[in-house]
C-alpha cells in the first residue's frame, strides 16, 4: 500500500464520516438485492461491521461472517450489540479464507475500488459463493463525481493538496462492474444506480465530521489556519445550506449482482 492510498484504522472515526452513508446506500441496495431469509452470508471488507449490522437486522441470516484487512475495524465490529454472534477474522478479499461454495451470499459493500485487482476478487466471491448463490457488489461512482465528499476532494485538488486515493476507482464505474462480473463466469448479471442524501445539522457538523475522516483527516489536520480558513471559506459557500443553516448532500452508488451457476 503506498503512502498515498486510503487506510482504515479507526472505526468510531469511520462511523460517523463513512457508516452512515454506507447505510443510506446500504437500504437501497438491499431493497433492490431482495435476499430471501435464511441464507449463508460472507461480507467482503466488512470494515466496521457498518453493512454487516445491517444484514444482521434485515436479512434474518443462518450465518454472517465478515473479513477485513484492519484489526482495528474489526474489533469495533465485533463490539456491535447486533454483531454477537456473527464470526470475524482479518484477511484479503483476493485470498478468501473459506472453502468453495461454503456461502449463499458473498456481498462487497463500498470496497471494490480498494481491492487491489478487482477481478480476483469477484472471482474469489464467485468460488466461496453455493450454486445459485448471489455474488453482489455496491461502490461510489468515483469517476463519476458521487463519492459523498466530492466537493472537499475537488477543492483540496485546487489548493494543491494531494488527497487519498483509491487504488481503483475505474472499478466504481457501471460497465466495469459489469465486465467485472461477467468476466467471473456469473450468470444473469444485472445493475443498478442508487442516489441517496445526508443532512448536516449545520457547516460546523460537516467540517467535524471530515476532520475525522480516514482519507483526508490527515491532510486537513497539517493545513496552516490560512488555508484552513480559505478551504472552509470555500466550502461553506459551496454548500448548499437551508434557511435554518442544514446542508444536504447527495451521493451516487452503482450495484451489480449476478448467481453462481
Amino acid at each position: 500500500m503506498t503512502q498515498n492510498q486510503i487506510q482504515f484504522t479507526d472505526g468510531e472515526a469511520y462511523e460517523r464520516y463513512m457508516g452512515l452513508w454506507s447505510r443510506l446506500a446500504g437500504d437501497a441496495f438491499l431493497a433492490w438485492l431482495d435476499p430471501r431469509p435464511g441464507q449463508r452470508w460472507l461480507d467482503v471488507g466488512c470494515g466496521n461491521g457498518a453493512f454487516t449490522e445491517m444484514l444482521a437486522h434485515r436479512c434474518a441470516p443462518a450465518t454472517l461472517d465478515g473479513i477485513d484487512p484492519s484489526e482495528a475495524q474489526l474489533a469495533f465490529a465485533r463490539g456491535r450489540p447486533a454483531l454477537k454472534s456473527a464470526r470475524f477474522q482479518s484477511g484479503d478479499a483476493q485470498s478468501l479464507p473459506y472453502p468453495d461454495r461454503s456461502v449463499d451470499q458473498a456481498v462487497m459493500p463500498l470496497v471494490i475500488f480498494f481491492v487491489p485487482d478487482p477481478a480476483k476478487g469477484v472471482a474469489e466471491m464467485a468460488r466461496v459463493a453455493a450454486k445459485g448463490g448471489t455474488v453482489s457488489s455496491y461502490s461510489w461512482d468515483m469517476i463519476g463525481g458521487g463519492f459523498p465528499y466530492a466537493p472537499l476532494m475537488s477543492e483540496l485538488k485546487a489548493m494543491g493538496i494531494e488527497v487519498p486515493q483509491a487504488p481503483n476507482p475505474q472499478a466504481s464505474r457501471m460497465a466495469d462492474l459489469r465486465e467485472l462480473w461477467t468476466g467471473a463466469g456469473l450468470k444473469d448479471v444485472a445493475t443498478q444506480e442508487i442516489a441517496v442524501q445526508r443532512t448536516f445539522a449545520d457547516f460546523e457538523d460537516y467540517w467535524s465530521t471530515v476532520l475525522g475522516g480516514p482519507s483526508v483527516g490527515g491532510k486537513l489536520a497539517a493545513l496552516s489556519p490560512e488555508d484552513t480558513q480559505k478551504l472552509r471559506e470555500t466550502l461553506r459557500a459551496r454548500l448548499p445550506a437551508n434557511a435554518a443553516g442544514r446542508i444536504t448532500l447527495g451521493a451516487r452508488a452503482h450495484a451489480v449482482r449476478g448467481e453462481v451457476g
